[in-house]
């Protein structure tokens, strides 16, 4: 069973500027809850015992979000404002479940994944992106699922327009059952000329701890960062078995301005 996951913060969130300078983008509202409160959600509902927070000393309000407020507390218990208090206290739900580990600078999601490695101690875990919320389907206790039944690592897919490739990482497969996609390689965001597939990758995997090593030896990419699609071809030529798993759920893409705005009419 996959017990342990990594949920990547550090980034800067350019893409969201001028709103997240000052509020990181994952505790934007979404519906009752915070971006992040979503995919904290999905991973419990999944049965995740320990989730590993990746996030920097900038964003120390994360921290504050999910840990108590003793003077706050204090306040509302004289104040005997009981409605307040239990609004607080949804969030204890995550206390004893988030470990916080720190990316000195943004250097990619494969950087992010490697400062977690000391804190992953099983063999696979679950890699959860916040920028990606899926609705309607718990997508990683389906994935898990896949993950058990061919003892795999696991890539959540989905199919996009042909327009839209070269936006995303895509799999290319050797064949398809029901759902899953038996994957051959991955590639970066190609034209669509050179695109192998319209199914595209989207931010939940279960990993291999061999991902470490592979990450390890990945070169930084045109961009200065380490990217965990070129640690992930390394394990693929290297024989490893990956699943492509085309969710069912509803995809909301939380990443930018456009759709973050969407994203909130689905609530």
């Amino acid at each position: 069973m996959i017990k342990e996951a990594i949920i990547p913060l550090a980034g800067l969130g350019t893409r969201l500027l001028p709103f997240s300078k000052i509020l990181p983008k994952e505790l934007l509202p979404l519906g009752n809850k915070t971006i992040l409160e979503h995919v904290l959600d999905e991973c419990l509902e999944a049965g995740i015992k320990k989730i590993i927070l990746v996030t920097s000393k900038r964003k120390k309000i994360i921290k504050d979000y999910l840990y108590p407020d003793p003077y706050l507390l204090k306040y509302l218990k004289k104040k005997n404002d009981n409605k307040s208090i239990q609004k607080l206290r949804i969030l204890d739900r995550y206390r004893n479940k988030i470990k916080f580990v720190y990316q000195n600078s943004p250097k990619g999601l494969g950087d992010a994944v490697l400062v977690a490695k000391s804190a992953i101690k099983d063999k696979f875990f679950l890699l959860v992106l916040p920028d990606d919320i899926i609705v309607k389907e718990n997508c990683s206790k389906k994935m898990i699922n896949i993950h058990n039944k061919y003892h795999s690592s696991v890539i959540a897919s989905k199919k996009v327009k042909s327009s839209d490739v070269s936006r995303y990482g895509i799999i290319k497969y050797s064949k398809k059952i029901n759902n899953n996609l038996f994957i051959s390689d991955v590639v970066e965001k190609p034209n669509l000329k050179n695109s192998p597939s319209n199914y595209a990758i989207i931010g939940r995997y279960i990993l291999s701890t061999k991902i470490f090593s592979s990450l390890k030896i990945t070169k930084k990419g045109s961009s200065g960062e380490v990217q965990i699609t070129d640690a992930i071809k390394h394990l693929i030529y290297n024989d490893n078995k990956f699943v492509g798993h085309i969710f069912s759920g509803t995809y909301l893409d939380c990443g930018t301005v456009n759709g973050y705005n969407n994203s909130l009419k689905k609530f």
